[in-house]
């Protein structure tokens, strides 16, 4: 009879201890998701499909196998990604530090004592012995569910932090990408001042033959050398700046600052007319930095529960047994044996509003964490279609620069003939060549902001953590 009762009292503590929860279930917050995209081409409204770009891999998004080798370099050496990993490890001990709360622990005890008291006037000396061996077990029940809200809180701290490396990744390759085309672009201005630089030189040398046989002034020959001196002078600054732009690239791959491999050239790299946005819906599964959001909001949730049971008694186990004899050889017997079992409850009285003052912290802390869910959300959205416009407005500021340079060419060459046909100075050459070459370098500008903004839509639609 006393076993059962033993076994329906051990059964109903179980049951307890597995009992609810106080504080409240998460519930993801009601967010405003617009229909579609501001900024879609006008072909696309109302004709959003599933396929988005940002489900991509990366390895198919850039198609240029340089810029895959450097990514994929980055991915593995990194410092950002490598510190983002032992984070991870860092939240992973930690939610197993909590979660062993819920268990009871026990402890193994061995001990030999032996102990002489003085001899007095009246007493002699005594000589005692004692040795024990005993395991003491300790659980504290988990009535109210403090030590599961405080899991369930490790554990969406771990999910966080998995989301936040994910978002590292996401950015590292965005930012090596649009390194990588920062570089091409300055390669390109560097080729076409090296090829201005000699056609100017080309044309002073005959502008120095014409006045020295006195066809032309010497002011002439003057303004040519000032163009030949302007197209010089871009070239150290190019220079400079690619050199400075590798060792940007060099840090972004973890590396010590070297020169970079290249690859296509920046007018070579393939991009889609229009870009595949796909369902507004799916972006808060997407972007890496709304998961990380969110799970930072459930696990702030959860602590309103950690806070709220210490309202309730806590409720306490303990027992000890084992064998105590003052003989090692009789230790092990019958009547050495020792044990106890043991209970207490703890019921706060008054802790001077302590524990209120923590509940109303957990939930204040929960209210921080939705608002910056919300604003995470919303900036996702004005995220893409900040992309999403530049991007169609990149396409037709470059195709306008282009028919500008072309222009300009055409301008250039007209003035060439009509100076050495006599019917122009050389300052209308002057003009028209500055106005190519100042040209030239805006439409590879152009063409490198067209890229950064296909980028950029790759990075806002939540791509390039998928592996």
């Amino acid at each position: 009879m006393n076993s059962a009762k033993h076994k329906f009292l051990i059964g109903a503590l179980l049951m307890l201890s597995a009992g609810c929860a106080v504080g409240p279930n998460y519930k993801r917050p009601a967010v405003p998701i617009p229909p579609e995209y501001r900024g879609l081409p006008p072909d696309q409204v109302g004709k959003a499909e599933a396929a988005s770009f940002g489900d991509q891999k990366w390895w198919d998004a850039f198609q240029d196998e340089v810029l895959r080798s450097l990514i994929q370099t980055a991915l593995k050496q990194n410092y950002d990604v490598r510190i983002a990993a032992a984070r991870i490890l860092e939240a992973r001990a930690q939610l197993g530090i909590t979660r062993a709360d819920q268990f009871p622990s026990v402890a193994a005890t061995a001990s030999s004592v032996n102990e002489r008291l003085a001899q007095s006037a009246r007493i002699p000396s005594i000589k005692t012995t004692a040795n024990q061996v005993s395991l003491t077990a300790a659980w504290e029940l988990d009535f109210w569910g403090r030590y599961r809200r405080a899991t369930e809180s490790a554990r969406a701290s771990l999910l966080a932090q998995e989301w936040a490396r994910r978002a590292v990744i996401s950015s590292l390759i965005s930012d090596v990408a649009t390194a990588y085309f920062q570089l091409r672009e300055l390669d390109l201005e560097l080729e076409i001042s090296r090829q201005t630089l000699g056609s100017r030189k080309d044309s002073l040398r005959l502008t120095q033959l014409l006045a020295d046989h006195g066809s032309t002034s010497l002011l002439d020959v003057r303004q040519a050398e000032q163009l030949v001196f302007t197209a010089g002078a871009a070239i150290p600054d190019l220079e400079q700046r690619i050199e400075q732009q590798e060792n940007f690239i060099s840090i972004l791959l973890g590396q010590n600052p070297q020169s970079i491999t290249r690859g296509k050239k920046l007018v070579d790299h393939p991009h889609p007319l229009e870009v595949p946005a796909g369902l507004s819906s799916s972006l808060l599964e997407r972007r890496p930095d709304i998961q990380q959001a969110e799970q930072q909001l459930v696990a702030a949730n959860a602590q309103i529960g950690v806070a709220k049971a210490a309202y309730f008694p806590q409720i306490s186990l303990t027992a000890t047994g084992g064998y105590q004899s003052s003989a090692l050889t009789g230790l092990f017997s019958g009547p050495a044996g020792l044990w106890s079992v043991g209970g207490s409850a703890v019921q706060p009285v008054f802790e001077g509003g302590r524990i209120r003052n923590r509940v109303k912290f957990a939930e204040a802390q929960t209210q921080e964490a939705t608002l910056f869910y919300e604003r995470t959300v919303q900036q996702a959205f004005r995220d893409v279609s900040d992309a999403l416009i530049a991007y169609s407005k990149s396409q037709e500021f470059r195709i306008q620069q282009e028919q500008l340079t072309r222009a300009a060419d055409d301008a250039k060459n007209l003035s060439n003939m009509r100076y050495k046909g006599g019917a122009t100075s050389y300052l209308e050459v002057l003009d028209s060549d500055t106005r190519y070459f100042s040209a030239q370098l805006s439409l590879a500008q152009a063409q490198l902001r067209e890229l950064e903004s296909l980028v950029q839509i790759y990075q806002s639609l939540g791509g390039g953590w998928q592996q």
